[in-house]
């Protein structure tokens, strides 16, 4: 029985940087404020005239291609799961495969918001098991700071820039993306979306001028959904796999706010040190955030470690996945 295995992760993060001192002279805000709340010092944007979120993305590929040892031409497929996608059409995997010289793949975009990467290695871990690809890039990649409004002191403290990606093999051996569960809900629509820029309300002067393509956070609405809906995923494959916390190595939660990954790191019985967190310096990187924080980390990850992702996001979609690690 084949399994599907991350054989290598690599991420990217834009040079500049906008910390909690920048941000308050640009809207009305302050360290401490930022701090307590969402526990976020600073955040990356990428500044780069004419560079989006392919642009990381393609960064954070290459130097997965160079870590792992694979060629361009290996690549078979590539599943890129964005938010701020270069253009509505083409698609931001058709451009960075090309970018990154993948001339031999497929690839295609997913929208599954902040849960992006859990649905992403889902689905690239179909096509593994199933047989019908041998390496898969799975690449998150977001440009946050497109679709953040900086007028608005709730929610533009919360979002950074970057890129996280992995490759996806086959093998024998029981480990990699073992399980998942995942979860959908419209009765988040209203409450985390971009109003505008769709074909219900489509980009005009009045639109711009109401802000209405920016993003728009309900935060007290969001924040319980997200800790409840993380909190019930995260026992929902604990429990399908004979998982108790103590035997849990690893969790790593989206990078959303660090109240909510206290709160459900603690609801769950998780010790802190297992929790691996980085939201201090990159912010919410949306899909990104999971594959980032692995990145970070890969030094303290060992063979066999047994670790549960989870993730919440616009839609609301959420879930988690179990995973055992094998770099």
């Amino acid at each position: 029985m084949l399994h599907a295995r991350i054989s290598g992760i690599a991420s990217y993060l834009p040079d500049d940087i906008l910390d909690n001192e920048m941000l308050s002279k640009m809207v009305d805000t302050n360290d401490e404020w930022i701090t307590t709340r969402v526990g976020i010092k600073e955040r990356r944007i990428l500044k780069k005239d004419g560079a989006g979120s392919s642009y990381m993305g393609v960064k954070a590929i290459e130097k997965l291609l160079a870590e792992t040892g694979t060629k361009p031409e290996e690549i078979e497929l590539v599943i890129c799961a964005t938010s701020n996608p270069d253009y509505r059409f083409p698609s931001t995997a058709s451009v960075i495969a090309h970018d990154a010289g993948l001339v031999n793949c497929y690839a295609y975009d997913i929208q599954a918001a902040c849960a992006g990467f859990i649905v992403a290695l889902q689905d690239a871990s179909a096509y593994i098991r199933a047989g019908l690809n041998k390496k898969v890039i799975v690449v998150c990649t977001e440009k946050m700071s497109s679709m953040v409004n900086y007028d608005d002191r709730s929610t533009c403290p919360l979002f950074g820039d970057g890129a996280g990606c992995v490759l996806v093999e086959p093998t024998e051996k029981e480990v990699g993306v073992i399980d998942t569960v995942l979860h959908v809900d419209g009765v988040g629509r209203d409450h985390l979306i971009m109003k505008a820029g769709g074909s219900v309300m489509p980009t005009t002067h009045e639109t711009v001028d109401r802000g209405d393509n920016f993003l728009f956070q309900d935060g007290r609405f969001v924040y319980k959904h997200a800790v409840t809906d993380m909190y019930n995923s995260t026992l929902e494959i604990a429990k399908r796999n004979n998982l108790t916390m103590d035997s849990i190595d690893w969790l790593v939660p989206h990078q959303a706010n660090l109240r909510i990954i206290e709160a459900v790191s603690s609801r769950a019985g998780i010790a802190e040190e297992k929790v691996l967190v980085n939201i201090e310096h990159t912010g919410n990187t949306s899909a990104a955030s999971i594959p980032i924080c692995l990145d970070e980390y890969k030094s303290k990850l060992k063979p066999g470690d047994k670790i549960v992702l989870t993730a919440f996001g616009a839609g609301f979609t959420w879930g988690a996945m179990y995973l055992i690690w094998d770099i």
